[in-house]
């Protein structure tokens, strides 16, 4: 059987531009499906982080007058992994100071719209008969809602292949005015239900989940979820009637990157059988963060966006109260300021025993995996999450709310599983203040328990969390929307 040939059309990819989780799942599952003898191609847009660090490449299209959009080229170039790209360079669109999505001040750039409805038309274009590139993929797949235009132009091009669509999180649609449809010649006749349209909108990300072949979500809870009114996010109706087209794969992590017994940036190394660099890891966290140094007080992390959905707003309430049992405290992230704000006042209130660090600093998220003793991720909603897979790898137990990929990938700490080998982590349901606050005091009891606690620890080592799973998961996606035998 020849190999797939894959066009894998994305926003954001690391190590070369990251917001969150998607850059991840762009950076590895492509390098994990060309280990399976699948030809992919990724498709990205050229801001100025993208171009200034590509290395050798050539110019392979051009696009002066493509209709409605500015001048535009495509750069082939090769990822340090051994990954093809094909940089979409737009100096009208991406060319500019900020991030991918929004300027320096968090505001969206006015003209998204345009900037992603070129990566889909360029998407579409080369998944089409009309491509200028002498290869040519045997199908195009999307991720979110910035390429989910790729099907409604794929849907009226010559010799068009099929497409997939990947939801990494439903609740970003990518929905405009109705006026974008002609500005972007999508065809008229496409804004109505059967179609782009959503409630009077033009939406980018039902247009995706509308035309795709098939489609897939980032774990399989997540799958059955959003086909609910609670995180449907207005979609649930369409993803319903598409139910048998949708198939959830758990994500990966990149297991180089990760990897605590190889892992630069940390200051001691360990492994499920040599854990001494873990005590060491622990250590230098605490002096890092001007927390008081002691290896008997469990220490609690937290790496995440200050968000609603994240549900750190629990977390904060009930510090004063996890003070008493006792805990240690650290916090990494940036989002809603009256987080960041209530996050910074409490490592006031509490010297040596809560830190907080607004931003992101890649090298102490490492360390803070590490170095903690249980990782707190009590999200509302959570299409799959990377850090409790960051977590398990370095021994950190992780404290999850029962939905979506932690629910997929946190098997709950009791008595059963724990003598069963499968416990993983703690987790808890409904969200209160009072389930988080008596599952981290469950935790804490059990890290009292050192013997039960060397096993979680090891149980948590010992899964495999690499692509290779998931990756496979994908061929069988492609193979079935192509209609082509295993």
């Amino acid at each position: 059987m020849p190999e797939i040939k894959v066009l894998f059309a994305t926003s954001e990819i690391a190590p070369l531009i990251k917001t969150g989780g998607l850059a991840d799942v762009s950076g590895a599952l492509p390098a994990a499906l060309r280990s399976l003898n699948i030809d992919v191609r990724v498709l990205l847009p050229g801001y100025p982080k993208v171009m200034a660090q590509l290395g050798p490449n050539e110019v392979v299209a051009n696009f002066p007058d493509l209709p409605g959009f500015p001048p535009s080229r495509l750069i082939f170039s090769i990822m340090a992994n051994g990954v093809p790209l094909l940089v979409l360079d737009c100096p009208d669109l991406y060319q500019r100071e900020g991030g991918p999505y929004a300027d320096a001040n968090g505001h969206d750039w006015v003209d998204n719209a345009l900037r992603f409805g070129l990566l889909s038309r360029i998407a579409a274009l080369l998944g089409s008969s009309a491509s200028p590139l002498s290869w040519r993929p045997d199908l195009v797949h999307g991720n979110d809602w910035q390429t989910g235009l790729t099907g409604a132009y794929l849907s009226v091009a010559e010799g068009a292949v099929p497409n997939v669509i990947t939801i990494h999180n439903l609740a970003f649609q990518g929905n405009f005015r109705p006026a974008k449809v002609e500005l972007l010649h999508l065809p008229p006749a496409s804004f109505n239900v059967n179609g782009i349209e959503l409630y009077g909108k033009m939406s980018f990300l039902k247009a995706g989940l509308y035309y795709a072949y098939h489609i897939t979500t980032v774990s399989p809870n997540y799958a059955r979820e959003i086909q609910g009114d609670e995180l449907g996010f207005g979609l649930q109706g369409l993803l319903r009637v598409r139910s048998e087209d949708i198939t959830g794969i758990l994500n990966g992590i990149d297991t180089d990157e990760w990897n605590p017994e190889t892992d630069k940036h940390l200051p001691g190394h360990f492994s499920p059988t040599r854990m001494t660099g873990k005590a060491i890891c622990k250590q230098a966290l605490q002096n890092r963060m001007g927390l008081e140094v002691n290896p008997d007080v469990p220490l609690l992390g937290v790496v995440s966006r200050l968000t609603h959905q994240k549900g750190l707003d629990l977390l904060l309430e009930i510090a004063p109260r996890l003070m008493e049992l006792p805990v240690q405290l650290v916090i990494l992230g940036s989002g809603e300021p009256e987080m960041q704000q209530s996050a910074l006042e409490l490592s006031q209130r509490y010297p040596g025993k809560i830190a907080a660090m607004i931003g992101f600093d890649e090298g102490l998220s490492h360390q803070i995996e590490a170095g903690i003793d249980m990782f707190v991720m009590p999200s509302r909603f959570e299409p799959c999450g990377l850090n409790q897979f960051y977590s398990q790898r370095y021994g950190t137990p992780p404290i999850v709310h029962n939905t979506g990929g932690l629910a997929d990938s946190v098997v709950d700490c009791t008595p059963e599983t724990l003598k069963a080998g499968t416990a993983s982590g703690f987790v808890f349901s409904g969200m209160t203040t009072e389930n988080l606050f008596v599952t981290i005091q469950r935790a804490v009891a059990l890290y009292r328990d050192q013997r039960n606690w060397k096993m979680l620890r090891k149980n948590c080592m010992t899964k495999d969390f690499s692509w290779k799973s998931s990756a496979k998961s994908y061929r069988e996606v492609y193979l079935k929307v192509l209609g082509w035998t295993k």
